[in-house]
């Protein structure tokens, strides 16, 4: 491990509101490590900021978030990257690697509405936006009676939509609006058994290249042994199964002691099919887990589902 400290660091980052509160908190925890370090936001605006109009299923998936700051890391004008972990495709380019997992806030999905305390007290017909086609799966399986929309664009931008009255309620990740100091606007947390959390929901992950062996040493005092190990565990599911946003696929692992309970599913669009599986055991046996779960998963004719949600 390198005994030296980091003289200058710079960070790429999205210039959202929540990706620069992701990329400033990184900042702070890195300056109170190495305060004499001088470290730099280098906001950057991607594909997926500039896309709105259509959903991420269609548009090429998460990558679209991520891919001009890994060009700003491997061509040496970034050293490393924060990003929302949920928002990263599960295989990571080569020459990169997810050096810390920070500790996870709520993984929850937040129910967001002016008017309405719960999915259950929205009446048939009212319309709920999400961009997200797990959840669109997992509501319209349970509240088969909702209207389900598309919601693209960052926080503000959906939370505006709303005000403006064109959906009744919509759906968003606890955590965003938790950092943004927006607790007020959550109106109920769901519970996972209504909506399973994606892979990585509510962790945010620092990217770096494989050539910097003393960054990972600098960064080490930031990962978060747990959250890591449960990210890494759902992570393996998605990825089993193509770890795409054209999917409807949950992937949720806890840990309890030095228990891990990892569970997923996945299903088509519109929820009129959903398989289940999940598996529990020692926490630093989550590739196992995942294993478990995925071939419990492809046993109930997981191929089926994801060949009709590709038709689709």
């Amino acid at each position: 491990m390198t005994t030296t400290s980091p003289k200058k660091l710079i960070i790429a980052t999205r210039e959202s509101r929540l990706a620069m509160w992701q990329a400033e908190h990184v900042r702070d925890r890195l300056q109170s490590l190495y305060p004499d370090c001088e470290i730099q936001l280098l906001g950057m605006t991607t594909r997926g900021d500039q896309i709105l109009d259509r959903t991420l299923s269609k548009v090429g998936g998460k990558g679209l978030f991520v891919k001009e700051l890994e060009t700003a890391i491997l061509d040496g004008r970034a050293d490393l990257a924060v990003h929302s972990l949920k928002d990263m495709p599960m295989d990571v380019p080569q020459g990169l690697q997810l050096a810390v997992v920070l500790e996870r806030a709520d993984p929850r999905d937040a129910f967001v509405s002016p008017s309405h305390a719960s999915l259950g007290d929205l009446p048939a017909g009212a319309v709920v936006g999400t961009s997200s086609l797990r959840r669109q799966a997992a509501l319209m399986a349970a509240w088969p009676h909702l209207v389900i929309k598309p919601l693209r664009g960052n926080l503000d931008t959906r939370l505006k939509k709303l005000d403006s009255g064109d959906y009744s309620a919509i759906i968003l990740a606890a955590a965003g609006l938790q950092r943004l100091g927006m607790p007020e606007r959550i109106r109920s947390l769901i519970d996972p058994e209504h909506s399973l959390p994606s892979a990585g929901q509510g962790a945010m992950a620092i990217e770096i290249a494989d050539r910097r062996p003393e960054l990972a040493a600098w960064l080490a005092p930031l990962n978060h042994l747990p959250s890591a190990l449960a990210v890494h565990a759902e992570r393996a599911v998605s990825k089993a199964f193509g770890g795409s946003c054209q999917i409807p696929l949950a992937a949720f692992a806890t840990i309890e002691g030095d228990v891990m309970y990892l569970r997923s599913f996945v299903a088509t669009p519109d929820g009129s099919r959903m398989i289940r599986a999940q598996a529990e055991g020692s926490c630093l046996q989550g590739e196992a887990l995942s294993a478990q779960v995925v071939a419990q998963l492809r046993s109930q004719d997981a191929a089926a589902i994801l060949a009709q949600c590709i038709v689709a």
